[in-house]
């Protein structure tokens, strides 16, 4: 894929003397030139409210817009457009259910399941709902390598459980999840499938209806859109359920003095005006990536991580969280050098030119269950390659030289 390398202006960037190495993908991925301009047209050409005017920009905004919502549902394999809602991103998607499906659904007793390698976003929102209703917060474990316990999912989800809530895939470990056969499990308790798509859905084929999940949440600036724009999606039948959480101009049918009729799903939840520009500049992104093919980027991700895991591996001193099969994992890559604090270790990888992550990756729990503070993390995406898996190991390499015998 490295003709892709010119549609994205940023990579050309120079940080520190060196060439940019982008590989924190699992926190944000650069936009090709095709969405920036999408993005572009619609300011200096289209720029209007949608849903609300008859001249022609406004009819242009509003066929954009909402042709975006088709994109999105053909994109993920939902029956229909009107289960997608516009969101900031995967955060506010995931805590509309919790507030919304959560506070009108669950009580006292009933269970809410979680696993230990949840991002914040998906841990958070259910504390606040379990404490709120008097709920129980449950977790699975992981295996030895990081991956979902299925045996301790079966004996976790029990028919208290009202709600299960999964990542697809993680943005520590690597580990792509078994939704399928983790909501058959949770339906057969009774319960609804919830799952945080952000890490799957920019890397992998994802289709709602084969994996009959009831909720799937995902954001665009992580699958080469702009930032502030996610989508929610849902079954018809639970968004009907669904209060809106916030009220005011566009989510309503009619108002008077002291009642209110609210619009059906997804309006009655997108009050006020939206991000017009984003959601233009998300189906752009969903056009790029259909160009591509999910099923081209999954095998060209894993190439790379074939190429780069045993390479990382074979340092001395190195840790790798997450399945040593590539097979079994995204192009997420965390580990931590012995004596080296992942802070420093990104500084000096920056050195380089090679952007990595370093933190506790919004997923303290998480780090806790693996007995470290933080890790480093390098996540690779559809513009990166081999050669920028072979700086990433030079520049692990220098690092540790460095730290171990101060000098390079």
């Amino acid at each position: 894929m490295n003709n892709l390398l010119n549609d994205f202006p940023i990579l050309q960037e120079i940080v520190n003397d060196e060439k940019l190495v982008y590989l924190d993908n699992a926190a944000t991925t650069q936009k090709p030139r095709q969405v920036l301009d999408a993005i572009r047209n619609y300011y200096e050409h289209d720029n209007a409210n949608v849903h609300r005017g008859v001249h022609t920009l406004a009819q242009r905004a509003t066929e954009q817009f909402e042709g975006v919502r088709q994109k999105v549902a053909d994109f993920i394999g939902a029956n229909n457009p009107q289960e997608v809602v516009y969101t900031k991103g995967t955060t506010e998607a995931l805590n509309w259910i919790a507030a919304s499906y959560g506070r009108t659904h669950l009580h006292a007793g009933d269970e809410i399941v979680v696993s230990y390698m949840e991002h914040h976003s998906n841990l958070v929102p259910w504390q606040q709902l379990a404490l709120q209703t008097g709920a129980k917060l449950k977790y699975i474990g992981l295996t030895v390598d990081g991956q979902l316990d299925l045996k301790n999912a079966q004996q976790v989800i029990t028919d208290k459980t009202a709600i299960v809530s999964l990542c697809h895939a993680s943005n520590v470990l690597g580990v792509i999840n078994p939704i399928k056969q983790v909501t058959r499990l949770a339906h057969q308790h009774g319960a609804i499938m919830v799952v945080d798509g952000a890490q799957a859905v920019p890397h992998m084929p994802v289709d709602v209806k084969e994996l009959d999940v009831d909720f799937y949440a995902f954001s665009g600036h992580k699958m080469l859109g702009p930032t502030g724009c996610g989508i929610l999606w849902g079954k018809k039948e639970l968004l009907n359920e669904m209060p809106p959480l916030e009220f005011g101009g566009e989510m309503i049918s009619n108002v008077g003095l002291y009642q209110t009729d609210f619009k059906a799903p997804p309006y009655k939840f997108e009050g006020g005006t939206q991000n017009i520009a984003g959601v233009i500049g998300l189906g752009a992104a969903i056009d790029y990536l259909n160009e591509i093919g999910l099923d081209k980027i999954m095998k060209h991700e894993r190439r790379l991580v074939e190429y780069v895991l045993p390479q990382l591996t074979a340092i001395q001193g190195i840790e790798i969280y997450g399945p040593k099969d590539p097979r079994q994992r995204t192009g997420v890559l965390s580990f931590n050098l012995t004596g080296v604090h992942p802070h420093d270790l990104a500084s000096a990888l920056d050195m380089d030119g090679v952007a990595v992550r370093a933190g506790h990756h919004c997923a303290q729990p998480l780090m806790k269950y693996l007995g470290v503070s933080a890790t480093a993390r390098a996540s690779f995406y559809l513009y990166n390659t081999q050669t920028d898996a072979d700086l990433l190991i030079r520049a692990v390499l220098d690092a540790k030289e460095f730290f171990l015998n101060g000098s390079f």
